[in-house]
């Protein structure tokens, strides 16, 4: 495997588990304001990010290369606000889209054909991500005033249920 490509993967552990802490972090929050379904909305989202960053190891471990592990830094988002996590969310899975693309576009550039095909389930996953963020967004911005429309989307997000990756390595 290319040097700059494996490096990027290995930095993007540490991202994808930075992004399990942020989110962590907003379910966190939801949790104090009493949202029991916004929490476990991002709980999931937590785990799904774990899971991203175990996929990447395990890639790399698959393909003869040293997994480095660095330090996870704290999230450093202040929430004010009901919108604040989700719209921090939305612009943190386009960063996390930018960080994938560069990933891909370094692997195409050496003819890394197993990387990019590898790559390929995280593009999809990551339009996912940003669609349902806006999901999210849309939603609030609709029935976020209205104290029983919250509590029905709140109720919706607590019937979300975890379900890891199938993603073959």
């Amino acid at each position: 495997m290319n040097d700059k490509v494996a490096a990027l993967l290995n930095d993007q552990i540490n991202k994808e588990f930075y992004s399990a802490y942020l989110y962590l972090d907003m379910a966190n929050f939801y949790s104090r304001k009493g949202l029991d379904g916004f929490a476990n909305w991002y709980e999931i989202q937590a785990k799904e990010e774990q899971d991203h960053a175990m996929l990447m190891y395990q890639y790399l471990q698959n393909n003869g290369e040293t997994v480095t592990l660095e330090a996870i830094a704290k999230p450093d988002k202040n929430f004010e606000v009901l919108m604040d996590p989700l719209k921090a969310g939305l612009a943190h899975e386009q960063y996390v889209t930018s960080l994938i693309n560069t990933i891909y576009e370094a692997a195409q550039e050496v003819k890394d054909f197993r990387t990019t095909q590898f790559l390929d389930w995280f593009i999809k996953e990551q339009g996912e991500e940003e669609k349902n963020s806006m999901d999210l967004i849309t939603k609030l911005e609709l029935f976020g005033d209205d104290a029983r429309s919250l509590y029905m989307l709140n109720s919706e997000l607590a019937g979300r249920v975890y379900s890891a990756p199938s993603l073959v390595l």
